[in-house]
C-alpha cells in the first residue's frame, strides 16, 4: 500500500445557539470555529485509511505520525507521498519507523 496525505482541508463549525445567521441579523460577533481534516488515503484503491480532525492552529506535520498509527502495524506501507509542509525530522522518522519510503519535496526554506 502507498499512502498519500497530500494536505488538509478546513471546515467551518458554527458556535453555540442560532449561529452565524442570528449574529448577522442582530449584530455582534460571529461564533465560527474552523477545524482541519487530515486524511491518509491509499493511492492504489483511493480508500481513506486514516482520519484526524484538529483545530485550525495545528500544523499538518504534527498529525502525520498519528495518521500512520491508524494503519495496522501488520500492513505494509510502501511509500508516503506528502507536500513540503511535512519535510520535518518527526515526519521522516515516523515514515521510516513504518519501513516506508518518504516522497516529500524539500521545504522552500530548507537548508542542505
Amino acid at each position: 500500500m502507498s499512502c498519500r496525505a497530500r494536505d488538509s482541508t478546513g471546515i467551518k463549525v458554527e458556535g453555540e445557539g442560532e449561529g452565524e445567521w442570528h449574529a448577522r441579523k442582530h449584530g455582534g460577533p460571529k461564533r465560527c470555529v474552523w477545524r482541519k481534516i487530515h486524511l491518509g488515503i491509499d493511492e492504489e484503491t483511493l480508500e481513506v485509511r486514516a482520519v484526524e480532525i484538529t483545530g485550525s492552529h495545528i500544523g499538518n506535520a504534527l498529525v502525520l505520525p498519528d495518521l500512520l498509527g491508524q494503519i495496522p502495524a501488520d500492513e505494509e506501507v510502501g511509500s508516503v507521498t506528502v507536500d513540503g509542509a511535512y519535510d520535518t525530522r518527526k515526519c521522516h522518522d515516523a515514515i521510516a519507523d513504518r519501513g516506508a519510503h518518504a516522497v516529500i519535496p524539500p521545504r522552500k526554506n530548507a537548508k542542505p
